[in-house]
């Protein structure tokens, strides 16, 4: 059974949460507090962490680093939640590492459509992977049991998401692809119009992918239109 911690100090919020996810077949761990959440992430591993961001003395962001910093529990999924719609919140969260957020007050079918697309898209081989596409052309070589990339003779690990990213670039190298089609595509469902989120996850990408890649800038950004991979 997927088991689904949920960090969250409003009780009633953190019940709702897990009232709904067990509907769907999860299994659902509760913490109260960001000290217990983190806790409790090392101890039980979740599949997927539901993380609230304004709690009192460990706030989200602290859990979230924490988890990110953490080798044993670096790769899990986190989805924020916040009642905080402000796009430098959101940037802050993208930048420590966090998947998706939610904005509070939400609807719990939301939630599950997110959590849902998420597990799917950050299982141990990428579904944009797991069917027969191109792995390999010219220097570069993808490596998705590892969320790899591999350039000439070094490689470089990549966050699920910037895997994901990284290869709807690749598969359409040469040609551009939207930020909408990537949020589409990566995200799985249609997110919400905030171009801020893919300049981020792009960001981060673009500086992996620079360490391994010599003088060779791939990453080229198509001022009002979105991405593309030079090979």
């Amino acid at each position: 059974m997927t088991r689904i911690l949920v960090v969250d100090d409003d009780a009633a919020i953190n019940e709702l949460i897990k009232v709904n996810l067990e509907l769907q077949g999860f299994e659902v761990i509760q913490a109260f507090n960001g000290t217990e959440g983190y806790a409790l992430a090392k101890q039980e591993i979740p599949s997927l962490v539901v993380l609230d961001v304004m709690m009192p003395e460990v706030d989200g962001y602290t859990v979230a680093k924490r988890i990110r910093q953490c080798d044993e529990i670096s790769d899990i999924p986190i989805i924020m939640l916040t009642a905080l719609s402000e796009l430098n919140n959101k940037a802050t969260g993208f930048n420590i590492g966090v998947d998706d957020y939610l904005t509070k007050p939400f609807e719990p079918d939301e939630l599950v459509m997110r959590i849902k697309a998420l597990l799917k898209r950050t299982k141990k081989i990428p579904n944009s992977v797991a069917v027969k596409e191109l792995l390999t052309y010219k220097e570069i070589t993808l490596l998705p049991e590892t969320y790899s990339v591999q350039i000439n003779d070094k490689i470089q690990k990549l966050t699920p998401i910037e895997f994901d990213i990284f290869n709807i670039l690749f598969q359409n190298h040469g040609n551009m692809v939207s930020a909408q089609k990537l949020l589409k595509e990566v995200w799985g469902y249609d997110p919400d119009d905030n171009i801020e989120t893919i300049r981020v996850h792009i960001r981060h990408l673009r500086t992996k992918i620079d360490k391994i890649s010599g003088d060779k800038k791939y990453i080229e950004t198509i001022y009002g239109g979105g991405y593309k991979l030079n090979i």
